[in-house]
């Protein structure tokens, strides 16, 4: 056994007068429901049983004396397994003493350092006039319209309208899209689409090729080629609304365009204080998990582990990707979560030690609204969620997030938050 872990190796040892009770008990289970030739059932000796079912004796007094001195031993040394006991190294005598060995991992035994009071720096981000105007620009792309252009070819900032077909080189699945728009010319599409359409007309046909980089946003297309067969079906412009107290009617409640500009200016500033606090919460975390020196159970991070690995395979189910149909080493990138994911557990466990020391808990209505919550945001009753939630087990890890959270935010507020300013 070492300390340097959170594994634990107990040597254990059963009484020779409990083994023997145990073993006569047992053996009068079995003779008294045990067929034997030449015997009618539950007259069979019971010395005759204890030697034709003594294997089934023996598993049967291990499976009921183990778990109970096993139990015991850590009740008595006050442990908190989180792991189900190994047991090996049996050694096994009806007349003497049943001896064995127990492994598992239990949570660690530590001392909690200073966690009130801490100080921590943030950056202090204005909001200036430029971060509304770039809102203001993004709201006026998003309610454009495009506006078919007809007469001449395709210029840079035109937006193709495209029948395709790719062909992956090597076989696979093709692309095809009756009419998709192309923005000639823009950053965000590849060179080859730019330099085959720039000039193209209304009803030309084009063929190419497209080399994808690795890196490429779309996991399907990421280091692949294609050869492309594509019809222009037409040529579009962007047009973008102006700045105008009808735009701000179109676009929001506001009355005006100044009154656009003072909500959009208000949600900005709130939406930097938010990650203003997140970022003190992060930091808070961060400070007191490197001031706190001690090991973790490697079954914990092994499950936060597979946590971060769902996580990972359930965005790219959102986006619409296949996971299997990744181009991914799987295996690497959970072993590149070890380090992190050490680092979630040992908070996790601040966390639970520090709400302990001040008793901090989650009452009933905290659940309730978490619950509320949820059940909006799916369609179905406050009831309905409950009953999902408990049986897959799932309240108790809901109740432990909360309080986790509740936590960080006394956390938060015991401590001293100071703004730097930074180059924006």
């Amino acid at each position: 056994m070492t300390e340097a872990t959170c594994r634990r190796e107990l040597e254990l040892e059963i009484p020779a007068e409990t083994v023997q009770k145990a073993v006569e008990r047992v053996a009068k289970e079995f003779a008294r429901v045990a067929r034997v030739p030449g015997f009618r059932p539950g007259k069979a000796p019971v010395t005759l049983i204890r030697r034709r079912f003594a294997e089934d004796i023996k598993s049967e007094v291990l499976q009921s004396l183990v778990p109970e001195q096993i139990e015991r031993a850590v009740t008595e040394k006050k442990m908190v397994p989180v792991t189900r006991p190994e047991v090996d190294k049996v050694d096994f005598a009806e007349t003497g003493p049943v001896k064995f060995r127990a492994t598992f991992e239990v949570l660690p035994d530590f001392e909690l350092g200073t966690y009130k009071d801490l100080e921590v720096e943030i950056d202090d981000l204005k909001i200036e006039d430029s971060d509304v105007d770039k809102a203001l620009e993004e709201l006026r792309d998003r309610a454009a319209t495009f506006v078919p252009v007809e007469g001449r070819p395709i210029a840079d900032g035109d937006y193709a309208q495209l029948k395709l077909k790719g062909i992956p080189a090597g076989g696979g699945e093709t692309l095809d899209a009756e009419s998709v728009l192309c923005h000639v010319g823009g950053e965000e599409t590849m060179d080859a689409f730019n330099q085959n359409l720039r000039g193209a007309n209304t009803g030309d046909h084009k063929n190419f090729d497209v080399a994808y980089p690795a890196d490429y946003p779309d996991p399907k297309l990421q280091g692949k080629t294609y050869s492309y067969a594509v019809e222009v079906l037409g040529i579009k412009e962007k047009k973008r609304p102006d700045l105008s107290d009808d735009f701000a009617k179109d676009v929001s409640d506001a009355k005006s365009f100044e009154e656009l500009r003072a909500k959009i200016r208000a949600d900005l500033e709130a939406a930097r204080t938010q990650r203003q606090n997140e970022q003190a919460r992060e930091k808070l975390l961060v400070k007191i998990v490197q001031s706190h020196d001690f090991p973790v159970p490697q079954a914990l991070v092994e499950h936060q582990m597979d946590t971060r690995l769902e996580r990972t395979v359930r965005s790219l189910a959102a986006q619409g990707v296949d996971p299997r149909a990744v181009n991914v080493n799987w295996v690497a990138l959970r072993n590149r979560q070890r380090e992190r994911s050490n680092e979630d557990v040992k908070a996790e466990l601040l966390l639970d030690r520090i709400a302990s020391a001040e008793n901090i808990d989650v009452a009933d209505e905290d659940l309730e609204k978490e619950i509320a919550v949820l059940a909006q945001r799916s369609g179905e009753s406050a009831t309905a969620v409950r009953a999902n939630l408990t049986r897959q087990g799932a309240l108790d890890r809901m109740k432990s997030r909360l309080r986790s959270e509740k936590t960080l935010d006394w956390l938060f507020k015991n401590s001293r938050i100071r703004t730097i300013s930074k180059e924006k």
